[in-house]
């Protein structure tokens, strides 16, 4: 599938920022069923400074310096990619077992496996912990394949919790989370994260874009589309695999990879520190994906 995403950020601040210094997660990745052909971010005021570069995860992060005062900021992301589904069994109870995948992250010297490792450990936003262990323990039994044990947890994810928008922050811990049953996209990519982490398995989160497509008979509304979030999970011997406990799937091609890391915190659409601009900026956000053939 190709797409087209226009992504624009609008921060309107109460009061003159003199100058600001910026790190943005805009640009969608390539990777082994995605290809960015081509990308373009435009920011206004004009940036005084800007560079692109690949960050440690692979990413493509844009720095950028606006030295002058403004009270607006507008980034506007654009960037053509083609989509493929992932490359996986159509029978999840193929594979490898929960068994042997614990024992090869736990002694492998694969190469692909020492660098999957790294995603085990605990990181800013994901702490492994007893409980969210036990939330799943059933499900990965020693000779389950990992891929259906994955998918299972996967959707009683979807089932056990509510997505709801006002139930949670950037910054709700995942304790409050499991405690209330309720959250929104981020949210359930982290459990999932830290269950799994917590099991022995290695798993990254995922950020980028999700197509919506209308109801039938009606159009589509300009900037309907969303910023989504979902995790991959690393299988020994056959790559990392994709999955969406909010829409209780495996990612396909209407699910656009911009960056990966540990946690949310690891690939921000936008960071940085401003100088002035008052208390409580307002922020806009729309997204437009647009099919192109």
């Amino acid at each position: 599938m190709l797409y087209r995403i226009r992504h624009t950020t609008e921060y309107v601040y109460a009061s003159r920022v003199s100058h600001c210094y910026n790190m943005a997660h805009v640009t969608p990745r390539t990777s082994r069923r995605q290809q960015c052909l081509s990308s373009r971010v435009d920011v206004l005021p004009t940036a005084n400074f800007s560079s692109q570069r690949t960050d440690y995860f692979g990413n493509q992060a844009y720095h950028f310096e606006i030295q002058k005062p403004h009270k607006k900021l507008v980034i506007t992301s654009t960037s053509d990619v083609r989509t493929e589904s992932q490359a996986y069994a159509p029978d999840l109870d193929l594979g490898i077992s929960c068994r042997d995948a614990r024992l090869a992250m736990q002694s492998s010297r694969d190469p692909e496996v020492l660098l999957a490792r790294e995603f085990l450990m605990d990181s800013a936003m994901i702490k492994s912990a007893p409980e969210l262990a036990d939330f799943a323990r059933d499900l990965f039994t020693d000779d389950k394949p990992l891929l259906s044990a994955v998918m299972e947890l996967t959707r009683r994810i979807f089932t056990d919790f509510e997505y709801s928008p006002a139930s949670t922050t950037i910054a709700t811990p995942l304790q409050e989370v499991m405690a209330n049953r309720k959250g929104v996209c981020q949210d359930f990519a982290h459990l999932q994260i830290a269950i799994l982490r917590s099991l022995g398995f290695a798993a990254r989160y995922v950020s980028g874009y999700l197509e919506t497509l209308p109801p039938p008979g009606q159009e589509k509304l300009v900037g309907a589309d969303a910023t989504h979030a979902w995790l991959s999970v690393y299988v020994p011997g056959e790559g990392w695999f994709e999955y969406d406990p909010t829409n209780n799937c495996m990612a396909h091609e209407q699910h656009i990879i911009t960056a990966w890391g540990r946690d949310f915190y690891d690939v921000t659409p936008l960071c940085g520190v401003i100088y002035g601009g008052g208390q409580n900026p307002v922020l806009r956000v729309a997204v437009d994906v647009t099919r192109m053939g």
